[in-house]
């Protein structure tokens, strides 16, 4: 009876602090949310997407060259990140299964996620930024493309692994090519987990300050050459922040809203879809 009633101390014990660390988590996020919420609504207006920036003191003015610039280096990132994440995790799970190399790779993935984004920064910079001589958008593209491929490659892996071998058995008993096979049977049955991590990688960049402070820098005028700096939302937010004005910080907590908004959408948008395609089974 003993025994019985200690263990049931320690279980009241535990569960107490677990829910207390919970309770603690779910308190700070919802004030850092609300935070953000009563400072940024009250400065969101259609000027601030449709205005440029006005000149330093100068209250007015809006961030559409930091929307358009961090759409611009974003679409880039992805377009570079996705199709590498992809193939990289077709080869770990259908040509390397089972392979030392692919236990290699999987484990260096791993470590790349946990990468602080400033290392991959500063990485983008000796590589693709110091030997031109100067900042551009497409170092920025290339800062975020590396930090997207992890996630990706890790997320497809994982989905393709789930299809099971006899889909595969049954498109080789009626002669198709293994090429086929994955394109026309495992994609398709993995479609909606590897759309799912993808739109987790656009998440997880999309709030990225320190790679893009290396490679792309910013640019206080309209621009969409990539090939020169170019701006961006999240380096546009911190440099207000540090600012002197309260017009910039007014602006800067209306452009941390609407990035905290478009992440909350796509991680809404990737369960929906994780819901609709597995929550029967």
């Amino acid at each position: 009876m003993t025994r019985v009633r200690l263990r049931k101390i320690e279980s009241f014990i535990a569960l107490s602090l677990c829910s207390l660390a919970a309770f603690a988590g779910i308190f700070w996020l919802f004030f850092i949310l609300g935070d953000v919420i009563v400072h940024g609504a009250s400065a969101l207006r259609l000027e601030l997407f449709t205005n440029d920036p006005a000149p330093p003191g100068i209250e007015g003015g809006g961030l559409r060259n930091a929307f358009v610039g961090q759409l611009l280096i974003t679409f880039f990132a992805t377009i570079i990140g996705v199709p590498l994440g992809v193939l990289g995790g077709t080869f770990l799970a259908e040509y390397a299964r089972g392979k030392r190399i692919a236990k290699l790779i999987s484990i260096l993935s791993d470590i790349m996620v946990s990468v602080p984004s400033i290392v991959v920064g500063t990485f983008v910079y000796a590589v693709l930024v110091k030997p031109v001589g100067h900042f551009n958008g497409w170092a920025g593209a290339v800062a975020l493309a590396i930090i997207m491929i992890p996630v990706v490659l890790r997320t497809t892996e994982d989905m393709l692994r789930l299809v099971p071998w006899t889909l595969r058995e049954a498109a080789f008993a009626l002669g198709a090519p293994y090429y086929r096979v994955i394109t026309q049977v495992v994609y398709r049955g993995a479609a909606a987990g590897i759309f799912t991590g993808v739109l987790l990688s656009i998440a997880r960049v999309a709030g990225e300050t320190a790679p893009l402070l290396f490679t792309s820098f910013n640019n206080s005028f309209f621009s969409i050459n990539m090939n020169e700096p170019i701006s961006s939302l999240t380096a546009t937010i911190f440099q207000y922040a540090m600012g002197p004005y309260d017009d910039w910080h007014s602006q800067a907590w209306a452009a941390s809203l609407v990035i905290t908004l478009f992440i909350l959408l796509v991680t809404i948008l990737g369960r929906m879809i994780i819901k609709m395609r597995y929550g029967g089974k």
